[in-house]
C-alpha cells in the first residue's frame, strides 16, 4: 500500500443488510426480529424492523392524514413496528425508489421515504410496486451495533427484497437466516458461552 492510498474503514458497511436477532437476544424490542439496515456509517446505524406487524392497518394512517377513499387493498396492509425510536414517526420502505419529497436512497431500487406524498400515491393506487409502512425505527450510536455483533446478538446477511416485500411477516426471521444457510432452531440460546 503506497502512502498515497487512503486507508479503508476497518469495519464493513452494512447498508442493505439484514440484522437477524440471535435466539439468545432477549431485548423485547428485538427478540426474533429481522431489521433492514438503511444506513450504517461511522456515526452509527439506522434500520427498520420488517417482521413485527401491528394490529393496525394502513387505513388508520390514511384517515389520520385525511384520506377517506384509499384503494381498499392498499388500505388493508398492516403497519409494522419499525423499532423503539420515535414510534410516532412513519417510514415507508419501498421499491422502486421513485421521486418523492423526502427519500433516503438505500440502493438503486430500495428507498425509505418519510414524506406524505408517497402515502397519498399509495392510497390512490399509484405508489411504489412494493411498500412496507413502519412506525419508529431502530438506531445505534457510534460503535454500538459493532459491539452488539461482537457479543453475538446479531447475524448479518445481505438483504433480499423478496423477504421484505413478498414473504409473510412470520416467515421472515427464519428465511433471512436460511439465506445464510443457518437454521435458527438448531442454534442454542447459549451460543458463545461455555
Amino acid at each position: 500500500m503506497s502512502a498515497d492510498t487512503p486507508a479503508k474503514s476497518a469495519e464493513p458497511r452494512l447498508d442493505n443488510h439484514f440484522l437477524i436477532a440471535m435466539p439468545a437476544l432477549s431485548d423485547p424490542n428485538f427478540a426474533r426480529t429481522v431489521t433492514y439496515l438503511c444506513e450504517h456509517n461511522d456515526e452509527g446505524a439506522m434500520g427498520l424492523v420488517v417482521n413485527r406487524p401491528l394490529d393496525v392497518s394502513l387505513n388508520e394512517i390514511f384517515k389520520h392524514i385525511g384520506i377517506d377513499d384509499a384503494d381498499p387493498e392498499v388500505a388493508a396492509a398492516p403497519i409494522y413496528l419499525g423499532g423503539p425510536v420515535q414510534p410516532e414517526r412513519g417510514f415507508v420502505l419501498h421499491s422502486p425508489v421513485g421521486e418523492w419529497e423526502s427519500t433516503m436512497r438505500v440502493t438503486d431500487d430500495i428507498g425509505v421515504t418519510t414524506s406524505q406524498d408517497v402515502l397519498r400515491a399509495m392510497a390512490a393506487g399509484k405508489g411504489p410496486k412494493h411498500a412496507l409502512v413502519a412506525l419508529g425505527y431502530a438506531g445505534w450510536g457510534t460503535g454500538q451495533l459493532e459491539a452488539e455483533m461482537i457479543d453475538n446478538a446479531w447475524l448479518s446477511v445481505p438483504a433480499h427484497a423478496a423477504i421484505i416485500f413478498e414473504m409473510p411477516a412470520e416467515q421472515r426471521w427464519r428465511a433471512a437466516a436460511a439465506s445464510l444457510g443457518i437454521d435458527l432452531d438448531r442454534l442454542s440460546s447459549d451460543a458463545g458461552h461455555a
